[in-house]
């Protein structure tokens, strides 16, 4: 069978667990060697390390919102167009998505050696972290195009029908950046530099191996030179849908910075270290669920292109049903062995494990409610609703959780900025259920209407 056309054939439990399970297992891989990263740096190197990394972690959420806009949006039009049967359409996307990629990842590279140690500054880092975070940044530039091209293209992997091997591609980058770590700062005593530098040829493999498979017999959407000129409507069409997600990314990156100079007035270098620990084990508990998103879309984008809006309903059911369980185990294994998980990173500095383990506990009181708000951005990204979907990102990034993290820490100083998620994940799961109820009644009546003219033309 086509592989696309199983797409509409197979059980949704059957295409939620290809699609999802290899998605998630690589999601998954990527943020454990996120958090290995942390452990190795923080055990070699030292808390101020620490510091360094968490400090530049908004210039990597710049890179992967500018990933997210280019491959995100080329993969929902690339879904919609396959399910419309439009071969030719989706190819010249993919090759404008490549591009794209290439383009904003020199522009970003030159801005960021430009304008290193001001933005650095800008993003909270102290007399005494700014060396670290400078020597970390300086080598993680240098593979802004891998990361682009691995980024942005494996989303269209996934989204062309292939999740085993867009899981294989993070597999190969996450488990190789796991094992140059140790070597580069243990063996070689490279330091945080090593750290960076195994992140660098760990996106130049897997950006290699991508473009191999693009160009390989195994792709049902071809790479072809002749569509590499970029075409206004396949822009804009892509940025329209990538907005949502790219949105979502600028404004972590925005919150992101609030946090560590709210957390450099409040609780110092110590407390921005904490954070950093704390971020880790997030996107780790966290990163299954973007698996999902991201196994979800192919299915339901292709669906709704082809009309059938009953498999699109169950396709969100399921894995809202998915997705809240792990946040609520997640939920329960952090409530009751913070300590133990933030000690991993550091064996004898006692407050940072004190201070990372009450703040990972209240940050993430309210994420049983995080896993279908982050189902339900990606639905709305999968059927081409842009606007809904930066609409539903914005107000739990930036409109709720900004106000938030100015008010509360007035009152309650460092304890202030630790509610301000929770606060706004709660108060954002109220949107988020209100919109998704009017456009499950929205379906509903597609689906009646479907089934009325299907009456008619059999008569």
């Amino acid at each position: 069978m086509d592989k696309t056309l199983r797409l509409e054939k197979d059980r949704i439990g059957k295409l939620l667990l290809d699609f999802s399970l290899p998605a998630m297992i690589g999601m998954i891989v990527m943020a454990s060697y996120n958090v290995v990263d942390r452990i190795f740096v923080g055990r070699g190197v030292g808390s101020l390390a620490i510091s360094g990394v968490t400090v530049t972690f908004p210039i990597i959420i710049i890179f992967m919102a500018f990933g997210m806009l280019v491959g995100i949006g080329a993969t929902a039009n690339i879904s919609i167009k396959l399910g419309e049967k439009k071969l030719e359409i989706a190819e010249k996307i993919l090759a404008n998505a490549f591009t794209l990629a290439i383009i904003i990842s020199v522009i970003l590279m030159i801005v960021g050696y430009t304008f290193m140690d001001t933005l650095l500054v800008a993003f909270g880092a102290s007399e005494d972290v700014l060396p670290y975070a400078k020597d970390y940044t300086h080598v993680l530039l240098a593979g802004t195009i891998f990361q682009a091209i691995s980024f942005s293209l494996n989303n269209i992997i996934r989204g062309e029908g292939n999740p085993v091997m867009a899981m294989k591609t993070m597999l190969i980058s996450g488990i190789l950046n796991i094992i140059l770590n140790p070597f580069f700062i243990f063996v070689l005593h490279l330091g945080i530099k090593g750290s960076a530098l195994a992140t660098v040829i760990s996106q130049f493999v897997s950006a290699v191996w991508v473009m191999s498979y693009f160009f390989g017999r195994k792709s049902h959407v071809k790479f072809h030179f002749k569509y590499l000129k970029l075409e206004k409507d396949i822009v804009l069409k892509i940025f329209s849908i990538g907005m949502s997600p790219f949105s979502m990314q600028i404004a972590a990156g925005t919150i992101f910075v609030i946090f560590t100079k709210s957390l450099a007035h409040y609780g110092g270098d110590l407390a921005i270290a904490a954070m950093g620990i704390g971020m880790a084990i997030i996107n780790f508990i966290l990163m299954p669920i973007f698996g999902i998103n991201q196994g979800i879309q192919p299915i339901i984008g292709y669906n709704y292109g082809a009309k059938l809006y009953e498999r699109v309903k169950k396709v969100m059911r399921l894995a809202t049903i998915v997705s809240t369980s792990i946040c609520v185990f997640g939920f329960l294994a952090v409530m009751f062995f913070s300590e133990f998980i933030v000690g991993i990173f550091s064996k004898d500095d006692f407050q940072l494990i004190e201070m990372g383990s009450h703040a990972l506990r209240v940050f993430l009181i309210m994420l049983p409610v995080v896993g279908f708000q982050v189902v339900n951005a990606g639905y709305f990204q999968a059927v081409g609703k842009a606007y809904t979907a930066m609409v539903l990102t914005l107000f739990r990034q930036v409109i709720m959780l900004i106000p938030m993290l100015f008010i509360l820490p007035h009152f309650f100083q460092l304890e202030g900025i630790w509610l301000a998620e929770p606060v706004s994940d709660g108060v954002s799961a109220v949107l988020s259920f209100i919109i998704i109820y009017f456009e499950w009644k929205r379906l509903n009546r597609l689906q009646n209407e479907k089934m009325e003219l299907a009456v008619e033309q059999s008569l």
